[in-house]
């Protein structure tokens, strides 16, 4: 079993949930989940990794690093995807954390010139 898989199948166990748990968890099919815990599909969209990391409570970044995503020049694909992956963390977050956030991206953004 590949270590990306593995790592998410030994942290869904240890959770104490089933695939089914996890398809009914995060709105994904068991069967593509089992194929990501068995090496079938090694690298995962990014939004799918980051729910997965929020059910399991694991740290997003070292799923990417495992799915093989690296650091470096972003291509369309890999922007796009991050920035699914944004809008999605965003969304569960309150009003309140919503408008801290986007305040804090605005100051990040000023400090670099953009």
């Amino acid at each position: 079993m590949p270590e990306l898989g593995s790592h998410l199948s030994e942290a869904r166990r240890r959770r104490g949930l089933s695939l089914r748990d996890v398809e009914r968890a995060i709105g994904v099919k068991s069967g593509h989940l089992s194929q990501l815990e068995t090496g079938t599909i090694t690298k995962p969209e990014m939004a799918l990794l980051w729910e997965l990391a929020a059910l399991y409570d694991l740290d997003f970044e070292h799923l990417l690093a495992l799915a093989g995503y690296t650091t470096g020049s972003e291509t369309p694909g890999r922007r796009r995807n991050r920035m699914t992956v944004a809008l999605r963390a965003l969304t569960e977050l309150t009003p309140p954390e919503q408008a801290e956030a986007l305040r804090y991206m605005a100051e990040l953004k000023a400090r670099r010139g953009g």
